[in-house]
């Protein structure tokens, strides 16, 4: 595992920013397509059936393949780096660091200008706290 300190992650952040954008349009295309699809289904349900046109169906079966393609090739980029993808809905990711010896994760959401908070292995998201001098001084990467 990758560890970073507040620079090496706040430099990786345009590529980060670029790949998490790929994953998360792929990822609002799948739940899109999947709406649509459930859509189809209740209506059909109501109408006491409906046919589903072949063409229509293998469109849909490519577009699910393609996006859940580009999912998967966006988070193995960001893996690759050495970061950590949390949720590609709302586009969270988390760097591994230590402070004061102990492992903690730079926090960053997506739209976030700076990565500028932090939280301990088990408290998430809701625990974040922010990246100030105190943590500065007594944090590494690796």
């Amino acid at each position: 595992m990758k560890l970073f300190d507040v620079h090496s992650a706040r430099s990786l952040l345009p590529e980060v920013r670029r790949l998490l954008a790929q994953g998360m349009d792929a990822r609002s295309r799948e739940v899109e397509v999947r709406r649509v699809m459930a859509a189809f289904a209740e209506r059909a349900q109501l109408m006491g059936g409906a046919r589903l046109d072949p063409e229509q169906a293998e469109q849909w079966r490519r577009e699910l393949a393609v996006a859940a393609a580009l999912m998967r090739q966006a988070v193995k980029a960001l893996e690759g780096l050495g970061v950590l993808v949390k949720d590609l809905d709302i586009g969270l990711v988390d760097f591994p660091t230590l402070y004061r010896g102990q492992e903690v994760l730079l926090c960053w959401r997506y739209g976030e200008p700076d990565i500028a908070w932090w939280h301990g292995l088990e408290e998430g998201f809701r625990g974040r706290k922010p990246v100030d001098e105190d943590f500065l001084r007594n944090h590494r990467g690796g």
